[in-house]
């Protein structure tokens, strides 16, 4: 199911250590184990990352894995309230069209969203413009 492009780039995404390549190196990335060998259904993830200078632990969880076409992750545990990101991979023109569908929620409420909301949505842009960029750099071939 999918074309031959949604599976090549579908394919990427399956092997966690990608995840180090495609994000920035200013976060300092690293992923410490998985649940599985490749990405699937349920596996769970355990990561490190730097935010602003503060090392952050991080679990994700993936579910709706439906192959060639989306999968999304849950923060199980992480530095947001609530965390849920759909990866969508759609055939368009021989190609691929990959969307990112984020929704989140900061820490502490409305006094989170106030002091902090503005800053994260703008580290995520940052974050998400870079993996847009290196990912069509990578699956480029």
């Amino acid at each position: 199911m999918g074309s031959p492009a949604c599976r090549k780039d579908f394919f990427f995404f399956k092997e966690a250590r990608n995840l180090e390549k495609i994000t920035p190196k200013f976060l300092n990335f690293k992923i410490l184990n998985q649940s599985t060998p490749e990405i699937q259904e349920g596996t769970k993830i355990n990561y490190r990352l730097s935010l602003h200078g503060f090392p952050v632990s991080w679990i994700s969880k993936i579910t709706d894995w439906k192959p060639n076409q989306k999968f999304s992750d849950i923060q199980v545990k992480g530095p947001y309230s609530h965390w849920y990101h759909t990866h969508e991979f759609e055939e368009k023109n021989g190609g691929t069209l990959i969307k990112d569908h984020v929704l989140y929620k900061v820490p502490f409420g409305i006094p989170g969203d106030l002091v902090a909301g503005k800053w994260v949505r703008k580290d995520l842009e940052k974050v998400f413009t870079h993996r847009h960029k290196t990912i069509d750099t990578l699956l480029a071939n």
